[in-house]
């Protein structure tokens, strides 16, 4: 079978006096036939040349066997005496809802997407429990999209309350006191015949109480309805509602900017007045570094990073809310604080030290913080509080997770026991951390897992990923059973924590951000370098792995060094940095990659784009992409036109895959099947190319 040729049809723009030449503009029109068509030969081609491998049945059948061993507990919330959160059990494809009504409670299921008929799956997208447990909204949404449909449950009869409420993508719903009606965010229906840019603007909160017609709910919040509160057309409104506290939060997100613009009222007062009334009190804007809250009566506690890149913790009241008057709760530490929340009278910190997630402990009033210990050193994967217990999971690169409760009035942690000990067995794997000098010289946080007993003779199958984009993202240590397909061959897995991401604060990420992008990828040079240097590896051996923002990177490593490596993957990346602005997902990012708008934007853009530094008879490694044909974050065209300009110039006689899911997105909503038949697919593809 051929692999598909796509046409070329250069067209030229011109910035700020640079002409940048791109061949398939036309792939940009997702729905149009020849782009389908092309799509389809390229997977076709791709999974004949998958399955032709001789590891590829071997590798699915032992990672379907490891995804199978135990079961998945994600997104836990609580509610005073009730818990809720999704759990995938060994042959699942997705998670389900579950909910406790006690510690040690039985589980419930209230929704099972395993169980929903159609042609393509569901997946719960998000949920969110009401202040006494009896209702849960939930949105679910088809093969990936994340485009959700929100509904309401009721948790003792199982039925449907009300009617559900399409185009409520992020949901972010937030109950009322009466635990019957609700704020949630809604998106205007889109407008096909306006540019992808254009169609997801303007969204606005809503209300909806028992009995009306969504099509009839009031806008509460949001551009346009109330004089005293700003926001562009790409900003998010959102109301937060507290059991705790009579107040009522008006937060506008600006993209994927992690700085945020608050707004307050008291809760009776948006209940009394109509929408362009309600007295909304301005506590802070982006200049202000504020990146997170928490409530608790009249007093609001808020994260910042102003003198403070790791962040501290602020309290001011919002009977006269003022910045330049608010105290300090959590003073600035080398402790990064990630999260922060409210446990009765105390603060509780989600932090890291080091890259360690730890968890820490301050009355409301201030005072020293103080660690609360927990039986595994790793990763905290979830962070919740009710106002007399913390639950966390915990994990490790080699420790199955955890779900462990922290009781205030014990002062003590146990394990709910929710979660056994994975049955797969990883004692024979080890983990290590060490520094890998960057070009400049900074020191760069590499995690190194593989097989005890390594021989450190340049020999050894290597993959290593890195990410370091939005400040607020690391790449944490995750037990992940479906690696030992890879470890127990010998290979190695290295996770790079290159400048960009959010591992030591707002400093890390300002050394890799826009015209300093270039950090990022030097960094993910030099730690290929040090597994090289250091006798994990050699260049025949060694695979860069991006995802998503990712594609900065291993796409810039592609370019830049292709002699350094024998595999890039990039998995659902962007790599056209000049175009990504146009897609629908594009104008939220500006913050975080700047615009085609200004010089120094396009700049920026211009380091951390590979599509056009795509050179001919170039000397590329084998490299495989993939895509999501419903991506809602990178648009399916996105990889495509990667994988085309480099089949079209690559010059080593190396195969470039595309490999396109058609019922899938961008990861999330995807099934077990699909991850599992992905993950053998690459050890496959890795595994062929280092000779293995």
């Amino acid at each position: 079978m051929e692999q598909a040729v796509a046409r070329v049809e250069i067209i030229r723009d011109v910035h700020y006096g640079l002409t940048v030449e791109d061949p398939y503009r036309w792939m940009e029109d997702l729905q149009a036939d020849e782009f389908q068509g092309w799509a389809k030969a390229q997977a076709d081609y791709s999974r004949q040349y998958f399955d032709s491998l001789d590891l590829r049945h071997e590798l699915y059948q032992r990672i379907n066997e490891l995804s199978a061993a135990g079961p998945v507990i994600s997104n836990i919330k609580l509610t005073e005496g009730r818990y809720f959160y999704l759990r995938t059990d060994p042959g699942e494809k997705l998670g389900k809802l579950v909910v406790r009504a006690g510690i040690n409670a039985p589980e419930k299921v209230l929704l099972n997407p395993n169980t929903l008929e159609g042609e393509t799956h569901s997946a719960i997208d998000y949920f969110f429990p009401s202040n006494d447990g009896k209702l849960v909204a939930y949105g679910i949404s088809l093969g990936g999209s994340e485009n959700s449909t929100l509904h309401i449950l009721d948790t003792e009869t199982l039925t449907e309350i009300d009617t559900p409420i399409t185009r409520a993508r992020w949901g972010r719903v937030a109950w009322l006191s009466d635990n019957q009606a609700y704020f949630y965010v809604r998106f205007p229906e889109p407008d096909p015949t306006l540019p992808p840019a254009a169609r997801r603007r303007n969204p606005r909160v809503y209300l909806q109480t028992p009995g009306r017609d969504p099509e009839n709910n009031p806008a509460i919040f949001g551009r346009w309805i109330n004089p005293a509160v700003e926001m562009s057309e790409t900003d998010i409104p959102i109301l937060a509602t507290f059991s705790n506290s009579s107040w009522v939060l008006g937060l506008i997100i600006h993209g994927v900017m992690p700085e945020l613009t608050l707004y307050a009222a008291p809760y009776q007062t948006i209940v009394d007045n109509e929408p362009a009334s309600i007295p909304w009190m301005k506590i802070c804007d982006i200049e202000d570094n504020i990146v997170g809250y928490a409530v608790k009566g009249d007093e609001l506690f808020l994260r910042t990073h102003t003198e403070a890149p790791r962040y501290k913790i602020i309290a001011i009241n919002l009977t006269n809310p003022d910045l330049k008057t608010a105290r300090e709760v959590v003073p600035a530490s080398p402790f990064v604080i990630q999260t922060h929340h409210i446990l009765g009278d105390y603060l509780i910190t989600n932090d890291l030290e080091d890259g360690i997630g730890k968890i820490r402990r301050v009355k409301l009033s201030g005072g020293t913080p103080e660690v609360v210990a927990l039986p595994v050193e790793g990763t905290i994967t979830e962070c919740q509080t009710s106002e007399t217990e913390l639950l966390v999971e915990a994990t490790s690169w080699t420790v199955s997770p955890r779900v462990l409760r922290y009781s205030l009035n014990e002062n003590e942690v146990s394990d709910t026991g929710w979660l056994a000990p994975s049955t797969i067995d990883f004692s024979e794997i080890e983990s290590k951390e060490v520094l890998a000098p960057g070009k400049d010289g900074t020191l760069i946080p590499l995690s190194i897992i593989h097989k005890k007993g390594l021989k450190l003779n340049g020999n050894n199958p290597t993959l290593m990923a890195g990410y370091g984009n939005y400040g607020l993202i690391v790449y944490p240590p995750k037990f992940d059973p479906t690696m030992l397909a890879w470890y127990e061959r010998g290979g190695v897995f290295a996770a790079a924590h290159i400048r960009g991401g959010g591992e030591y604060g707002k400093e890390w990420y300002a050394a890799a951000y826009k015209l300093s992008k270039q950090n990022n990828i030097d960094d993910f040079i030099a730690c290929g370098e040090y597994l090289i240097k250091e006798g994990f590896t050699s260049t025949a051996k060694l695979a860069g792995e991006g995802l998503s923002g990712g594609g900065i990177p291993a796409g810039g490593s592609l370019v830049q060094r292709p002699d350094l490596w024998s595999v890039i993957v990039l998995k659902v990346t962007v790599t056209d940095w000049f175009r990504f602005e146009f897609t629908e997902n594009g104008p939220g990012n500006i913050p975080e990659f700047g615009s085609l708008q200004t010089e120094e934007g396009f700049r920026g853009l211009q380091i951390m784009d590979s599509y056009t530094k795509i050179q001919e008879g170039g000397n590329y490694p084998a490299v495989l992409l993939t895509a999501g044909m419903n991506d809602p974050r990178v648009v399916a065209w996105q990889p495509a036109k990667m994988a085309a300009r480099l089949q079209a110039a690559t010059g080593s006689g190396k195969p470039v895959l595309l490999r396109v899911e058609f019922e899938g997105g961008h990861g999330m909503g995807s099934t077990q099947e699909q991850l599992d038949a992905e993950l053998a697919d690459k050890l496959a593809f890795l595994l062929e190319q280092f000779g293995e």
